[in-house]
């Protein structure tokens, strides 16, 4: 046998290997979108892993070690927040172009970038690509079975938001770092680095992860109302969620047109910003060491500012270790909540809040079914609420008691920590930076599972619902 025959026969045994792979990956996207998304999001947690590693990606060119390597890389993925190092001074303009680029995918979603590189590559969005997009639109969507409740956004509509999801990162990023640059100016900022810095913050906001690319991270702008501002509208944009964007989009301000999903998120987003400002200013108002060392102005406008940002922001002016443990109570319950679905937020969800809540009047006037405008919610996205909020918290829970017990930290600085890193937010006690390898890996399973967890999830609720054609004897249990 010549060594032209055998090169032959390996070139033909390499392709024949490539392709069964190519095949499996295409059934794997096709029969369960959810997994493929949390196998990208792994692979690309490796990817970044490898690269935060290199000495070219650190400030004094050594290997940053693997665990804060590894940290860093989920938190940036799952745009998180929480970081093991100091953000601002421990990357080089590598490393930062690194998290800039990595914010940016992590928030956009696997399903959805996956679909708009496949659109822009073939000229259109085939049906398997439709079926993509639409798992990160809705994790009911997001398996191989049917869905009986209407969709937020349709299989016909979803290449148009597609082109929103694309354009409006863009053009928010874009205009948020815009304003930013002269508000920066009159801070003080140098001109050169605000070229930086304001798109660097515009992407933070937006993809509501708040990492600062500077040591001193938000102390400039304490008094810049300007730039904290566009922060919170960042913030705001980033957390209601791409669908909400396009239905405001499509119909503006003819709200009878809305979608029952945009309604409740934009109405529990907002209930949540004022109720949970005016709380930790009740509960911070004489705290010195915190809101109560302001005057009235700036104690008011920082109580709405802790709010915005602990619906996923990240960003923080004041030191957070200093909250009164009520407050610390009030941002864990808040941060837990998080953002929109199909957003850059995290968290169990605003819209899986308003469900239960409606779920809870509904059973306390007696009624036989759950409504809101107008419209009836299905008994299966209920179950899926319930089941988001019951792993939600095993999984906080769990990762609480676990780090609790490594580091001997108090519980409360402990659960507020976890709760972030559930969340995606990235606020921290402080205790983040201290953690040994062990709790590090635990708190970065937990901004994983919180990422990708909790949408796998719903899918995988989802899809065990069957058709069945018996029904078993009632029997009711003691409940309450």
């Amino acid at each position: 046998m010549t060594a032209d025959t055998v090169g032959a026969r390996a070139r033909r045994s390499l392709q024949s290997f490539g392709a069964d792979i190519w095949d499996r990956l295409r059934h794997l996207t096709t029969a369960s979108p959810s997994r493929f998304a949390v196998l990208v999001f792994v692979t690309l947690i490796l990817l970044f892993t490898g690269l935060f590693s290199l000495p070219a990606a650190s400030a004094d060119g050594q290997m940053t070690p693997f665990a804060d390597a590894l940290f860093t890389a989920v938190s940036t993925i799952c745009v998180t927040g929480l970081s093991t190092v100091d953000m601002g001074t421990h990357w080089s303009p590598f490393g930062h172009v690194l998290v800039y680029i990595g914010v940016n995918v992590g928030a956009l979603g696997v399903l959805t970038l996956a679909s708009i590189l496949g659109r822009v590559i073939s000229k259109r969005l085939g049906l398997r690509a439709k079926l993509i997009a639409a798992g990160d639109t809705n994790p009911l969507r997001a398996h191989g079975g049917p869905v009986n409740e209407g969709q937020t956004v349709r299989l016909g509509e979803v290449g148009q938001l597609l082109s929103t999801v694309a354009l409006s990162t863009l053009a928010i990023e874009a205009g948020l770092a815009i304003l930013l640059y002269p508000s920066m100016l009159l801070s003080g900022i140098d001109p050169i680095n605000a070229l930086w810095e304001a798109p660097y913050y515009a992407a933070m906001s937006f993809t509501n992860t708040g990492f600062v690319p500077n040591a001193g991270g938000l102390t400039p702008f304490t008094h810049n109302y300007a730039v904290l501002t566009l922060l919170m509208v960042g913030v705001f944009l980033g957390s209601i969620g791409f669908p909400v964007i396009f239905t405001l989009w499509r119909f503006h301000f003819h709200t009878r047109r809305w979608s029952l999903h945009a309604k409740l998120t934009l109405i529990t987003t907002m209930v949540l910003f004022f109720a949970g400002a005016g709380v930790l200013l009740l509960l911070e108002y004489d705290n010195p060491r915190t809101l109560g060392g302001m005057d009235a102005w700036d104690t008011t406008f920082q109580a709405f500012f802790l709010s915005a940002m602990t619906r996923s922001g990240g960003f923080s002016i004041i030191d957070i270790g200093e909250l009164h443990g009520s407050s610390l109570v009030v941002g864990s319950m808040l941060m837990f909540v998080g953002g929109g679905s199909a957003s850059t937020a995290g968290g169990i969800k605003v819209t899986t809040l308003a469900i239960l809540a409606l779920a809870v009047w509904s059973e306390a006037k007696g009624r036989q079914s759950v409504e809101a405008f107008g419209r009836r919610i299905p008994s299966d996205v209920q179950r899926v609420a319930l089941s988001v909020v019951a792993w939600g918290s095993t999984i906080v829970a769990a990762a609480t008691i676990t780090i609790a017990q490594i580091t001997q930290h108090p519980i409360d600085y402990v659960l507020f920590d976890v709760i972030s890193g559930f969340a995606t937010v990235g606020l921290s006690t402080g205790i983040t930076r201290e953690l040994p390898d062990s709790a590090v890996y635990v708190m970065a399973l937990t901004m994983f599972m919180g990422r990708v967890g909790t949408v796998t999830l719903a899918a995988a609720v989802a899809a065990t619902s069957r058709s069945q054609h018996y029904s078993l004897p009632v029997e009711r249990p003691i409940v309450g």
